[in-house]
């Protein structure tokens, strides 16, 4: 009798009990699942391109007594396209790392004989940026995919001047100029490993003198003179990032 009695006990209690715990594996069942935040950590590579405006000014140095200095400002343009590798590490919505570059560029300009030395001689200055590269960090906030990056830091690069006087022909000479770069822009994740970026950045690259000779002037027979260099480029960018998820 009592075998009986405790049947029908632990029967009517899982009775009660069976909806509640069908509703808790429903209510389990049906959490949605929150899919992963993208990780900005890792090496990668890439490749890319943009235009560039570059600006210089132009002053003749110390010269033979009596001449007096004039100053020129001329503009140049170009496109350019190179190659980078860097690092990234995530730390909450926070991403530094560092990056380097190396790019080829076609960015050309002159003053278009604007000017007439001291000597009475109208000549024309052309300066051209003929490759560079940078070493830089980046840090920045991350919402997912999305990276919002600043960057900033070492800069090189290869100016070529070429001075043309009406009278005396053509002074040409290279420059490899050490300088700092910095500026911003903005990322985004599409895959796993692919990530393309637009870029803003600003140069730097400081001044360049071409110094008088024994008579006081250049090889070519101008006024010494000093240029000082800067430039602002729009890059547009592919990544690849190894590994990560």
């Amino acid at each position: 009798m009592k075998r009986i009695l405790l049947t029908t006990v632990s029967l009517c209690a899982l009775g009660f009990a069976a909806p509640a715990l069908a509703a808790d594996l429903a209510a389990y069942k049906a959490a949605p699942i929150v899919a992963a935040t993208y990780d900005w950590s890792g090496y990668y590579v890439g490749v890319f391109g943009g235009y560039v405006y570059g600006n210089h000014n132009l002053n003749n140095a110390t010269g033979p007594a009596g001449f007096a200095n004039y100053t020129v400002n001329y503009s140049s343009q170009g496109g350019i396209g190179g190659v980078e590798a860097g690092y990234n590490y995530q730390s909450g919505n926070i991403v530094f790392g560092v990056e380097g570059d190396y790019s080829w560029s076609g960015i050309n300009g002159n003053d278009n004989f604007a000017s007439t030395d001291a000597l009475g001689n109208a000549s024309s200055d052309a300066t051209s940026l003929r490759w560079s590269g940078t070493l830089r960090g980046r840090g920045g906030i991350a919402v997912d995919r999305l990276l919002l990056f600043f960057t900033g830091g070492w800069a090189y690069g290869d100016l070529r001047h070429t001075s043309t006087d009406s009278v005396n022909g053509v002074d040409q000479f290279d420059n490899n100029r050490s300088g700092l770069t910095a500026g911003g822009g903005i990322a985004y994740a599409f895959t796993n490993n692919v990530i393309g970026k637009i870029e803003y950045r600003y140069y730097d690259f400081g001044t360049y003198t071409r110094a008088g000779g024994v008579t006081g002037l250049t090889s070519n027979g101008q006024l010494p003179f000093n240029v000082a260099n800067t430039y602002s480029d729009v890059l547009v960018g592919v990544d690849f990032k190894f590994g990560g998820r």
